[in-house]
């Protein structure tokens, strides 16, 4: 399956991206202050290391005064930087974890706000994949690479003004090469920065295939396909791989020739130095500070052709997460909504002239001019073949999708004209595909009510015919049910998923196959719990199979999008049409009425 991924930012400038991070960054104020100051401290002890050794041997050895003073003096810059480098390492990286820990919650935040079409063109484990993968490089970045990259510009730069002082010819001639070495990273980093994102695509890829593959395991073995499942891994994994060796070639040529450049240039510089020394013109002290610090700055310099492919790196990383943190949702508040008109009792749902087409399936209409009113109190069950579009109904109702045609109303009010969440608060919904999550069975259940208590989730337990499974369980409700609820079975599944929207207690109910995991016994339980528990509400019972549906009040039968027709079950049967011919598949030695 192909994304169809969200806006892309790869038209912005090769930093531009990182200025999302100084957006969270800048959140703490008093870090970046610890961190600027110790930065600074430690570059100038870095460059008064130098001037302590042309001390040492033009007052020390040369001079002949108390050497012991001039190596006191470097031991106090040696302590000073120790000291200073710790505390820089202690702020960025506090920095690198407070900044990540909030771009991860910032983006499961509006993750949380996108309506379903987002998550059908935008594969879960892929986002998952960006929420990992992605943050950790933009915490190497925060936490390492932009105090690593600002040091070493700190230390250039103080390192040419001290050249500078030291010798003014030498100095001039080291930076005339420095022009050439920017224009050569600048021209390679680009290419750096369009291999970075893509070798981040690929390992996206890598982990939402594992996912994909790990989720269905029991598929694959089924099926017997290990083998072919394992190639397409590997094939995944080495598209990859050859990403990253392109990326790594690259970046390591970059590195080569900036090492080249910078440690070229200095070389020729101390050759005419030496000669200067040789003159007479410069003393043995300053020609060896002047060593050391070309050093440094060449290796400043070097540095800093690393810590750009990183931050272009980042970049791409940042560039990625910042799509997550800005897509916005197609399901909106309004700026003004409406508050709920109450109904007399339960709530009233209509669909007017209701068309709808799914946005993966633009050509495929699931809906054609629904005209349906549900009264408040009603219980309404919709039958039909496989994509007649029943589990439509119930997306539309819950205002996962807007239609493309026609208006969705409850009390009169138009689904638009409300409050996404406010809606959704008179909701209590059981979907087909029970979702159990990787918690408690106490928190599974009051999933549908957060405040509920012991005693009423164990009310809403029994009346689900949940209760003795649940309380046989090792810690009771405290019990872990495992990820996806693997330690329940199917039908257990769904009686906590039907228990937690008993919790809710909500005017409407909305039941898509809520007993199709149920064996015989336990669905006649749920039933008769369910027939108390709908008594004023308005209610959607979805099913295939008919059993279940022939008590409510009235039946909709929804054939290629449309009702082709509707009325109580032995009507429908009387008049021998789709519904008909619908129950006697069910029941072979002749239909009920």
């Amino acid at each position: 399956m192909e994304d169809v991924p969200v806006k892309s930012h790869s038209a912005r400038p090769a930093l531009g991206s990182l200025t999302m991070l100084w957006r969270f960054a800048r959140r703490y104020p008093g870090r970046i202050a610890g961190a600027l100051l110790a930065l600074i401290v430690s570059s100038a002890a870095t460059l008064a290391i130098p001037n302590g050794f042309r001390l040492v041997i033009d007052k020390g050895f040369m001079g002949g005064g108390d050497i012991s003073r001039w190596f006191e003096y470097l031991l106090l810059i040696v302590l000073v930087l120790a000291i200073a480098s710790a505390l820089r390492f202690y702020f960025v990286s506090w920095l690198g974890e407070r900044v990540v820990a909030d771009i991860r919650s910032a983006t499961q935040a509006n993750l949380l706000r996108q309506a379903p079409r987002f998550f059908e063109e935008n594969r879960p484990s892929e986002i998952a994949s960006r929420l990992t993968a992605d943050t950790a490089i933009v915490e190497q970045v925060v936490g390492s690479t932009v105090s690593v990259a600002l040091r070493n510009m700190v230390t250039a730069i103080g390192g040419l003004v001290y050249l500078f002082a030291l010798a003014p010819k030498l100095a001039g001639l080291l930076l005339l090469g420095i022009p050439v070495i920017l224009l050569v990273l600048i021209g390679l980093g680009r290419r750096v920065r369009t291999l970075s994102r893509a070798s981040q695509d690929r390992l996206a890829d890598i982990g939402s295939t594992a996912t994909e593959v790990l989720g269905a395991m029991k598929i694959v073995q089924a099926f017997g396909q290990e083998q072919r499942e394992a190639a397409r891994f590997t094939a995944t994994v080495e598209r990859g791989f050859a990403t990253a060796r392109q990326r790594i070639l690259l970046r390591a040529t970059m590195t080569a020739v900036a090492f080249a450049l910078v440690f070229g240039a200095i070389t020729g510089v101390m050759w005419l130095g030496a000669i200067d020394v040789a003159a007479g013109r410069l003393s043995g002290g300053s020609i060896a500070a002047f060593v050391l610090t070309g050093g440094l700055v060449a290796g400043a310099f070097g540095s800093l052709s690393e810590s750009w492919g990183d931050l272009l790196r980042g970049a791409g990383a940042a560039s990625r997460l910042g799509e997550l943190m800005t897509a916005e949702p197609d399901i909106r508040t309004p700026a003004a909504p409406i508050a709920l008109p109450a109904g007399d009792q339960g709530a009233r749902l209509s669909f007017s002239n209701v068309h709808f087409h799914y946005p993966t399936r633009p050509d495929q209409a699931a809906l054609h001019g629904i005209d349906l009113d549900i009264a408040p109190g009603e219980t309404v069950a919709v039958v039909g073949p496989s994509g007649a579009g029943k589990s439509t109904l119930i997306q539309l109702a819950l205002r996962f999708y807007d239609p493309d045609a026609g208006t969705v109303r409850l009390n009169g009010c138009a689904l638009p004209q409300m409050d996404p969440a406010s809606l959704r608060a008179m909701i209590a919904m059981v979907p087909q595909d029970s979702v159990i999550f990787a918690a408690s069975a106490r928190d599974n259940l009051r999933y549908g009510r957060w405040d509920a208590s012991d005693d009423q989730i164990w009310a809403a337990a029994r009346a689900a015919n949940a209760e003795g499974f649940l309380a046989a369980l090792p810690d009771g409700l405290d019990s872990f049910l495992g990820e996806g609820g693997a330690r329940l079975s199917g039908g257990q599944r769904q009686r906590v998923a039907i228990a937690r929207a008993l919790l809710r207690d909500a005017p409407i109910l909305l039941l898509d196959e809520a007993t199709s995991a149920l064996d015989a016994e336990s669905e006649r339980l749920v039933q008769d719990a369910l027939a108390t528990l709908m008594q004023g509400r308005t209610v959607i019972v979805i099913a295939h199979r008919l059993a279940t549906v022939r008590a409510a009040d009235r039946i909709i039968v929804l054939d290629e999008g449309r009702i082709v027709e509707q009325g109580d079950h032995a009507a429908l049967i009387a008049r021998d049409g789709l519904y008909a011919r619908l129950a006697r598949l069910q029941f072979q030695d002749g239909p009920a009425a």
